[in-house]
């Protein structure tokens, strides 16, 4: 026992320069890999351990800020749709909604106490021989408009799309097609009265080609006056159906057709296997889009007749706009108005499923 103590304390007993004698003994490759590892250790714990940057004020809580920042990213677009929320809100949700309190008052605007009177006013509207009349001629001249502008529109879109037709023709007709689409309503109802005055151009050719005996009153015929304003509306509007299809026309790939043509398929085979479906989506919408646009028509109608002679002409917009402001039964005008609405949101959901079908 004595001895082992003796021994170690020999060893403790050693001078500090043989301890560096021995440190310097070893290699300077494995001090120096010792070094780099310790180094590489002290920086890897400094990277597992990332510092997260306080906020100004703050107490530095990294999950709040990342909720902080998730939200305000998802509320970025709404910021961005935001002024065109409020324009909707005020321009027409709010302007729709004052209609419909109207047309279950009695008296509104024109009294100063009006009272609550339900669906009554609705009740006089659909049960007035006017409005039924109003109805009948929206139905016809919206229904006859439509057809026509797809029958004319398609025919001479496909004339100008026609190779037979060489391309300085096909330029002249396309501004000449075009151009009632050019002028505005005020004009197309100035123009046409005019030329179907009784001393107009329309009476003059008629007359020298035996068509007519004497001079005829077009638009103050009750006979005459609601075919007349149909064609001259068929007349302003067609335009932009031969353009949209025009464009479908141009975008039918022709290998098609000479697929069909070496299959033995004629013009008409052609025109009905190739053509007409790849054209029923433009044809589809643009047949529901014009439904909507022609039975809210009031300018040309209004311009032209009036709505008379009477009532020959009085459409669902002429019946409304004299409810209020020839009546004054602006009570009666909003529940008509919103009959209005309620029949063109029905063509408006019909026009949005048919683009969800076409997507």
């Amino acid at each position: 026992m004595r001895s082992s103590e003796s021994e170690r304390g020999a060893q403790l007993s050693e001078s500090p320069e043989s301890s560096v004698a021995a440190e310097s003994s070893e290699s300077p490759g494995a001090s120096g890999a010792a070094e780099s590892s310790q180094l590489s250790e002290s920086s890897g714990h400094r990277s597992a351990a990332p510092r997260t940057p306080l906020r100004p004020g703050g107490s530095g809580r990294p999950g709040r800020s990342a909720r902080a920042d998730r939200v305000g990213r998802a509320l970025v677009p709404y910021a961005y749709l935001l002024p065109t929320l409020v324009l909707l809100v005020v321009l027409m949700v709010v302007p729709i909604v004052m209609v419909i309190g109207y047309s279950l008052m009695d008296g509104v605007i024109t009294v100063r106490e009006s009272h609550f009177i339900g669906l009554r006013n609705y009740a006089e509207i659909l049960t007035s021989a006017k409005f039924r009349t109003a109805l009948s001629n929206t139905f016809w001249f919206v229904l006859v408009s439509v057809v026509a502008h797809m029958l004319i529109g398609l025919g001479f879109a496909m004339l100008l799309n026609s190779e037979l037709v060489s391309r300085t023709t096909r330029a002249v007709f396309r501004t000449l097609f075009v151009l009632p689409w050019l002028l505005t309503i005020a004009i197309v109802a100035v123009l046409w009265r005019l030329l179907l005055n009784p001393n107009g151009i329309v009476n003059a050719i008629l007359s020298g080609i035996g068509a007519i005996s004497s001079q005829h009153e077009w638009l103050a015929d009750p006979g005459s006056a609601l075919a007349v304003v149909t064609c001259i509306n068929i007349w302003s509007g067609y335009p932009f159906f031969m353009i949209s299809i025009l464009a479908g026309l141009q975008g039918i790939p022709r290998d098609l057709y000479e697929a069909a043509e070496v299959d033995g398929a004629g013009p008409v085979r052609r025109f009905w296997s190739i053509t007409i479906p790849q054209l029923k989506p433009i044809i589809v919408s643009m047949a529901l889009l014009d439904l909507i646009w022609t039975s809210q028509q009031f300018a040309l109608i209004w311009m032209t007749t009036g709505g008379g002679p009477l009532s020959a002409t009085e459409m669902l917009s002429t019946f409304t706009y004299k409810l209020a402001f020839s009546e004054y039964d602006f009570a009666g005008a909003s529940a008509s108005a919103v009959i209005v609405l309620v029949l063109s949101m029905v063509l408006a959901f019909f026009y949005v499923r048919s683009q969800k079908a076409g997507d």
